[in-house]
């Protein structure tokens, strides 16, 4: 994903809402999203990186379930099936 790409993404986005960076596929959990820095690669080439905050708060708690599953880190869960309730005579 280019700067660009990000910027076409986050246009169709509310410009109010807050800024939060999903990670570890198998832990998912959310950050609260700080800094944004350019710099170089190893070839020269500029690259933007996004980074959480220092304070102790920065990580916000686990991902929400349907965020895991829009990013396919995790498979849908459906309810299970429920069992025919049982009457007073034990039927």
């Amino acid at each position: 994903m280019t700067v660009g790409d990000l910027i076409d993404r986050l246009s169709a986005c509310d410009r109010n809402a807050p800024v939060r960076q999903a990670m570890n596929p198998f832990f998912p959990m959310a950050h609260r999203l700080e800094q944004v820095v350019q710099a170089t690669d190893r070839t020269g080439l500029p690259v933007v990186y996004l980074a959480e905050g220092r304070d102790a708060d920065t990580q916000l708690g686990h991902l929400p379930p349907e965020v895991a599953v829009a990013l396919a880190w995790q498979a849908p869960v459906q309810a299970p099936p429920r069992r025919p309730r049982r009457t007073a005579g034990g039927r």
